[in-house]
């Protein structure tokens, strides 16, 4: 596909994560608006998935270590056919599969119950080792969320992946600077990102979140290099694609009112 086909589909989930927290009447649209371009160029182009059989042998694994941003997996899963869509308008209801933060036992397609930050990149390097013990070609991808990086247990993930030479392992950082409480200099500043990772022994891409030329080069790089695993830097905004939204700390866990929604979705392409 070209790169304007997978920026259809990147607008198709940033419209139904819109939906979906509109629907729920909280959630968190603006971290999820941002790693949406990351999480298209995953589940429809990098990774080796089969919607028809979650549980295949020698599948890749994508855990959502930021999983408050749910609904963007959510939204991406139903695209690709793992459920239908129209699902997506029970996000965060009473006996819904599709709670605030992903459950591995609720839903098809998601391998890890996240939500305490810091986890599911430790989590990810236990997949990864055992994939190496195991021979099982598989690889594991892992997305946080930049606030996320202020957890310690994120740095002895670290550690512990460049120890066992996990080059099985894409740590994937949605760089989108801001938290719930702010700017990210403001609360705890992660900076300088990139030579934190190298410094622990990552191949590390600076890369443009948004642009798909990049982020496609960003995997390919990372699956040819060898012996040591690799760390995507990924400059983002937050609510991407939605004027009011975007690089608006606010917007972090709130939804949208019924005229924001229909603002949102004709900005979007879409219509409610």
């Amino acid at each position: 596909m070209s790169y304007k086909e997978y920026e259809k589909i990147a607008s198709k989930i940033r419209e139904d994560v819109i939906k979906e927290v509109h629907s729920a009447g909280s959630g968190h649209p603006g971290g999820s608006l941002s790693a949406a371009d990351i999480v298209t160029a995953l589940y429809f182009k990098e990774m080796k998935v089969d919607p028809d059989n979650p549980d295949m042998e020698g599948r890749d694994k994508f855990i959502l270590s930021k999983g408050h941003a749910a609904p963007v997996q959510y939204a991406a899963l139903a695209e690709k056919g793992y459920f239908e869509k129209e699902e997506l308008l029970t996000l965060r209801k009473l006996g819904s599969r599709l709670q605030g933060h992903p459950n591995r036992d609720k839903l098809p397609g998601i391998e890890m119950s996240t939500g305490s930050l810091g986890q599911g990149f430790a989590v990810c390097v236990g997949m990864a080792l055992a994939n190496k013990m195991d021979n099982d070609p598989g690889r594991i991808y892992t997305l946080l969320g930049d606030g996320e990086l202020q957890e310690g247990l994120i740095w002895e993930a670290a550690m512990a992946s460049s120890h066992y030479k996990l080059d099985n392992l894409c740590v994937i950082v949605d760089w989108n600077g801001l938290q719930i409480d702010g700017n990210n200099d403001d609360v705890m500043t992660v900076k300088p990102i990139d030579e934190k990772f190298r410094a622990f022994g990552f191949n590390v891409l600076v890369i443009d979140g948004h642009d798909f030329g990049e982020i496609f080069e960003a995997f390919d790089n990372a699956r040819k290099c060898k012996g040591r695993p690799t760390a995507i830097i990924a400059r983002t905004h937050k609510g991407r694609g939605v004027s009011f939204m975007e690089d608006q700390a606010g917007w972090h866990g709130k939804a949208p009112d019924d005229e924001q929604t229909k603002q949102a979705l004709e900005e979007l392409g879409g219509a409610l």
